[in-house]
């Protein structure tokens, strides 16, 4: 299962983590399995993306064809809605996937994880 883990943490405790994770890897030589986090640094990111975090669970529930799909299922403005997919996108929570149909291009949003969990640290 691909489990993508969200935190809010200081920027020197983000790359503490980060370095101990290579060290760790570096000592195993084997097969590692991957690790998927989105740590902010800002706490109005982080806000952002809580806020908004119902996107995230309609595309995996609802599985729409498009953005614009997306929007009348939410009944969400299409332009404010593709400024929060492209947000997601470029935290790595979403994955775009463009296609062709009767000659228009589409943009499919597509959550690749089954589980997103919170790491909240005092």
């Amino acid at each position: 299962m691909k489990k993508l883990i969200i935190s809010l943490k200081s920027t020197t405790s983000a790359f503490n983590e980060i370095e101990k994770r290579l060290i760790k890897a570096e000592r195993k030589k084997g097969k590692i399995s991957p690790h998927f986090e989105i740590s902010f640094t800002e706490a109005k990111d982080f806000k952002r993306f809580i806020g908004n975090i119902d996107i995230l669970t309609s595309i995996q529930l609802l599985k729409p064809k498009s953005i614009y799909q997306l929007s009348q299922l939410l009944k969400k403005d299409v332009g404010n809605l593709n400024k929060l997919i492209n947000f997601f996108e470029s935290l790595g929570a979403i994955e775009l996937r463009e296609s062709k149909i009767n000659g228009r291009k589409l943009k499919t949003p597509i959550v690749p994880y089954q589980k997103i969990e919170f790491e909240l640290a005092a």
